[in-house]
């Protein structure tokens, strides 16, 4: 049985989330865990002719809701509101994801987890500190779900060159999941895409990538954030993972935030440079998570100069998610 748990199920990402992933015939089980109205989600989904068994698992139920997981998908917590950055969620989200962690640990300790919940750059490090404490942490199957950053650098890619299909251009983009710490690796485009740009639209595109999402806060006027492109974003990564994983399919590739000790030894140069232990990067899926972390291609000068100054702002948030466990322990 392949049991796959979405935690934050009845909000603006799960709702969707969780109807791209009932149409799986990889999944069996699809439990959907909230603290409100997750019964009767689960009870639309479930009238969907598909495969997969669809449980509601509300307040107070969490631990039948990831007994015996195979993969928990997180993006429960509060959505950005107009002028509030991913760091001003923190404090709320932080201890959510805090205890869903807790969770798995209890339940559901070999499961594969995938995090949605933002700060990404924070939540991360907390489950995995969380995981750490209960000594069932594997880095291998610990994600940040990254991928909207992809998804909306292939769209908007394709928007500036109409030549290039959205669905096919794939552009790495490393870092982490927030404003500057979003890097991509643009010049690595077929075709020198990115030598063909004039500085400034250049300056121009990467910001509008960086920045997307802000985009989507603002035109939605207080009423939420992305959702759609996120729910779109985190199903393709949760198959991707299901694909590698259930199908063993090889040589799956994806950009995503994870622990740098999930491979530990082709990292370590990297690592010792930074002094990172999280980073976004291409990695390629094998049955157990990550199989390894591909090794980052040759940056241009415009690419390091964002590295260098996504850098310590990354090791900010990495330090705030992890010191939220370690130091309350």
């Amino acid at each position: 049985m392949v049991k796959v748990v979405v935690c934050g199920a009845a909000g603006g990402i799960g709702q969707p989330l969780s109807l791209l992933l009932k149409q799986s015939d990889l999944i069996t089980h699809l439990a959907l865990y909230d603290v409100v109205n997750a019964p009767g989600v689960a009870a639309d989904l479930s009238h969907i002719n598909s495969k997969s068994q669809v449980s509601g698992h509300g307040k107070g139920d969490m631990d039948a809701a990831l007994k015996d997981a195979h993969t928990v998908v997180i993006p429960a917590g509060v959505p950005r509101k107009p002028g509030m950055t991913r760091d001003d969620l923190f404090k709320i989200n932080a201890g959510i994801v805090r205890d869903l962690a807790e969770g798995v640990a209890k339940n559901c300790p070999g499961a594969f987890v995938l995090v949605i919940s933002n700060p990404v750059n924070s939540t991360v490090p907390i489950v995995c500190e969380v995981l750490k404490k209960h000594g069932v942490w594997d880095p291998k199957k610990v994600f940040g779900i990254s991928t909207l950053d992809g998804v909306r650098s292939s769209r908007f890619v394709s928007e500036v060159k109409p030549s290039l299909d959205p669905k096919s251009t794939r552009v790495t983009v490393i870092g982490g999941h927030s404003g500057v710490t979003i890097v991509p690796l643009l010049s690595q485009i077929p075709g020198h895409f990115a030598k063909n740009l004039s500085q400034e639209k250049l300056d121009a595109l990467t910001h509008r990538i960086q920045y997307g999402g802000d985009e989507v806060v603002k035109a939605k006027d207080g009423a939420g954030s992305a959702t759609l492109s996120m729910a779109h974003a985190g199903a393709r990564f949760t198959l991707t993972l299901l694909e590698a994983t259930i199908s063993h399919t090889a040589g799956l590739v994806e950009s995503t935030y994870v622990s740098l000790h999930a491979d530990a030894d082709s990292t370590a140069s990297f690592r010792h440079k930074t002094g990172l232990d999280y980073f976004a990067q291409d990695i390629e899926f094998g049955p157990e998570g990550v199989h390894r972390i591909v090794p980052l291609p040759d940056l241009s000068t415009y690419e390091q100069t964002l590295l260098d100054a996504a850098i310590p702002e990354l090791k900010v948030n990495i330090a705030k998610g992890a010191s939220f466990i370690t130091d309350s322990a």
